[in-house]
């Protein structure tokens, strides 16, 4: 990586996701912790409710996908984060490859002071609370699928904030 000035200065540190560290801004889907439920006479155990979407303003519904997320180039510049206003936006991964979390506090916009770098382990999903900003899916592997638990229907669910590139911030891994 080359040594420029402005990535020490805009490096954004990557810390460890738990659930007290990311309760701000959703919960941390895992089993650990979680009730385990024994079904089909024992051939099967189900660790149910582990987050709570949230999908009905507005007349919206829950929709289930599958998200085939491509690595981003490194080094990580995050430029951009996104929201959805309308309801939560739950991601769990398919494969056991560690991925990055970044979110930040704000109201109208993103609060870059609050920005903050999660890794998440390939056991951890997320479930982003409504309006909460995010950057899109940061898988660490160069490809990797997640279960998406998000809102379907009508109205804008959708906000997009851009960074000026002197505000952008640098993941070292």
């Amino acid at each position: 990586m080359p040594d420029h000035p402005d990535i020490r200065i805009n490096a954004l540190a990557v810390e460890r996701l738990t659930k007290a560290a990311f309760a701000p801004f959703g919960e941390v889907v895992e089993i650990e912790g979680a009730q385990e439920i024994r079904i089909n006479q024992g051939y099967a155990r189900r660790f149910a409710d582990l987050c709570k979407v949230d999908a009905g303003a507005d007349g919206g519904r829950t929709m289930l996908s599958i998200l085939r997320a491509r690595q981003w180039p490194l080094p990580l510049r995050i430029g951009m984060l996104e929201r959805h206003p309308l309801g939560s936006q739950c991601f769990y991964p398919l494969s056991r490859h560690d991925w990055l979390v970044v979110v930040a506090e704000g109201t109208k916009t993103p609060d870059l002071g609050t920005l903050r770098c999660f890794l998440a382990t390939g056991t951890q999903g997320v479930n982003y609370y409504p309006n909460v900003w995010h950057h899109p899916l940061l898988p660490l592997a160069l490809e990797q699928d997640f279960v998406a638990i998000d809102r379907a229907g009508p109205g804008s669910n959708l906000e997009e904030v851009w960074f000026p590139k002197a505000a952008e911030r640098i993941i070292q891994l």
